[in-house]
């Protein structure tokens, strides 16, 4: 099974004004494990950076511009993604902003069924608990201490070990023996306890002879 982990950073909030994407990070997933393969561009979203956008991600208008736009990123991105379930956090906003990408570029939008968000599954399953990615990662001991600004690539990653962490966590024991030594760094090892006793003691024997003796007529005699 196939999944991609995907984050996109942005100038703002609403592609319907004018707002673009200016990065995008995807981790792909083989039966809920990170492979090592990714897909990471910077975008020339061809407009200035809002300062609010600016401190939120640090991608500069100059930075920005020494990079390839849209039309020519879309393709690479579109094979590597291909018809594998998007897990993203916030899904409605990540993908408005693809489709409204596409839709400039006369593409054909993706359906918002191929996306999976992770804000939803964690509201479900902790009610009333923060879910932003940063309260995640602390809930689930997930180091982000790299994370002092947003980045798709690495909001990605973080997102993976998230997910993971939602559907259930790694299952001890799947190993089949491959890595036992990190398993044990992981999980702690396990102590090894001698089999208790299950032989009768003399005096327990004795015991029972002479309960036997004291029943008259034991069926077990006849």
């Amino acid at each position: 099974m196939r999944e991609i982990a995907l984050d996109t950073e942005t100038t703002g909030f609403d592609p319907a004004s004018g707002d673009r994407v200016v990065e995008i990070g995807c981790v792909e997933l083989i039966n809920h494990v990170p492979t090592g393969e990714v897909f990471h561009r910077y975008i020339n979203p061809e407009r200035d950076m809002p300062k609010s956008a600016f401190e939120v991600h640090g991608l500069s208008e100059e930075f920005l511009k020494g990079h390839k736009v849209m039309a020519e990123e879309i393709d690479e991105f579109l094979e590597f993604i291909g018809d594998s379930k998007l897990v993203i956090h916030n899904a409605q906003f990540d993908m408005k902003f693809v489709n409204a990408e596409l839709g400039l570029l006369g593409r054909p939008a993706l359906p918002m069924s191929q996306s999976i968000d992770t804000v939803t599954m964690a509201r479900r399953k902790f009610p009333g608990a923060q879910a932003s990615l940063d309260a995640l990662c602390r809930r689930f001991g997930i180091d982000n201490s790299a994370r002092t600004k947003h980045g798709a690539l690495l909001d990605a990653e973080l997102l993976a070990e998230v997910y993971l962490e939602l559907i259930g966590g790694r299952q001890q024991g799947f190993s089949l023996g491959q890595d036992e030594a990190k398993d044990a760094e992981i999980y702690g090892q396990k102590e090894v306890r001698p089999p208790r006793p299950h032989s009768a003691s003399d005096d327990e024997l004795a015991a029972h002879a002479a309960f036997m003796e004291s029943v008259s007529d034991p069926i077990w005699r006849r």
